[in-house]
């Protein structure tokens, strides 16, 4: 572990000069349109632990850094080091209800808030949200294990229900993830992460998850819906099939490690939020999107993402006719199979 002392609101981050995280020539290195994205080894990246606060000098902080499988050292840690601190600070300034990314080709207006779009912390998010939709995709993949596995399911449910697998199939899925634990150890004046866990969930169980609880304070009653209708019966065997393989990587995976910096960095600045709101950066700096010193020069970056979105979406990671073997009709059936993300 190493501690890297800062003072957030004076010199050391506002002046500091970074390489970007993810960069190669001025574009963010994400797959290109028709990549597949296939799932990654275990991997720790470097990680804020903890932090120190200083009562007597508020603006003061110590950080508590793991430097992770690669064991970063010099110039390299330093870099590491600052970005992982910039996304504590836009955690920090970024109201609660502006914290979301999204990307979808139907909601070109609402792609993720201004205050967190010119920040490191939102580029990365929205990077982490292109794999995301890429490695779903992807995982759909009829000549790989998972995704013959999951169309396996598909045929066998449509021909149990219809009596035929000749039914379209919707492969767009909004997949979230979303905070599902986060404990805290507090000792001595140091605050350390201790377990943590994302949670992948398809956005319609999201919804109807948040609508229950509305409607349980409530008092009111709902029902469930027909788990036979075509949507309904995909849904049920994405949560079965891929949604777990998913939910690993993103734990655990090289592909979404950025994303379990951010977490940490997150939880961290929730923690100082709740505890120390009235301090002097509490009410300078908390939730007011004062984002000067950790913003991008590049303020169109979400939309070169964005953009570089409904290109992958519109190519797809795969498209191409297979015939596939019909046990019920002892018939070769060509299908057509496209996933874009």
């Amino acid at each position: 572990f190493s501690i890297v002392q800062i003072f957030p609101i004076g010199l050391s981050v506002a002046s500091a000069q970074l390489i970007p995280s993810g960069m190669v020539g001025g574009v963010l290195n994400l797959p290109v349109p028709g990549t597949m994205v296939s799932v990654s080894p275990h991997f720790a990246p470097p990680i804020i632990r903890g932090l120190t606060v200083y009562p007597e000098n508020p603006l003061r902080f110590g950080f508590i850094i793991d430097s992770g499988d690669d064991n970063l050292q010099g110039d390299l840690f330093e870099v590491e080091s600052e970005k992982l601190i910039k996304y504590f600070l836009a955690a920090l300034t970024t109201p609660e209800d502006e914290f979301w990314v999204n990307l979808s080709p139907y909601e070109k207006d609402r792609i993720i808030p201004d205050g967190l779009g010119v920040t490191e912390l939102g580029r990365d998010m929205l990077a982490q949200d292109y794999l995301l939709k890429q490695l779903t995709a992807s995982l759909m993949y009829p000549e790989d294990e998972l995704g013959e596995e999951f169309w396996n399911r598909i045929y066998a449910k449509a021909q149990k229900i219809y009596g035929t697998t000749e039914i379209p199939v919707n492969t767009f899925n909004k997949v979230w993830i979303v905070p599902d634990k986060a404990v805290v150890y507090e000792h001595e004046g140091k605050v350390f992460v201790g377990e943590r866990h994302l949670k992948v969930m398809l956005e319609e169980d999201y919804l109807a998850m948040e609508n229950n609880q509305r409607m349980d304070r409530r008092g009111l009653i709902h029902q469930t819906q027909d788990k036979n209708t075509p949507n309904n019966f995909q849904s049920e065997i994405i949560r079965e099939v891929l949604i777990p393989e998913i939910e690993k990587e993103v734990n655990e995976g090289e592909l979404f490690a950025n994303l379990r910096q951010i977490y940490n960095s997150m939880i961290l600045a929730t923690w100082y939020k709740q505890n120390l709101r009235e301090s002097l950066l509490g009410q300078v700096y908390m939730d007011q999107n004062k984002v000067k010193g950790i913003d991008l020069e590049d303020k169109q970056i979400k939309q070169k993402i964005y953009d570089q979105y409904l290109e992958a979406f519109k190519i797809g990671v795969y498209d191409y006719i297979k015939e596939d073997y019909d046990s019920a009709t002892k018939e070769i059936i060509p299908r057509k199979y496209f996933s874009g993300g």
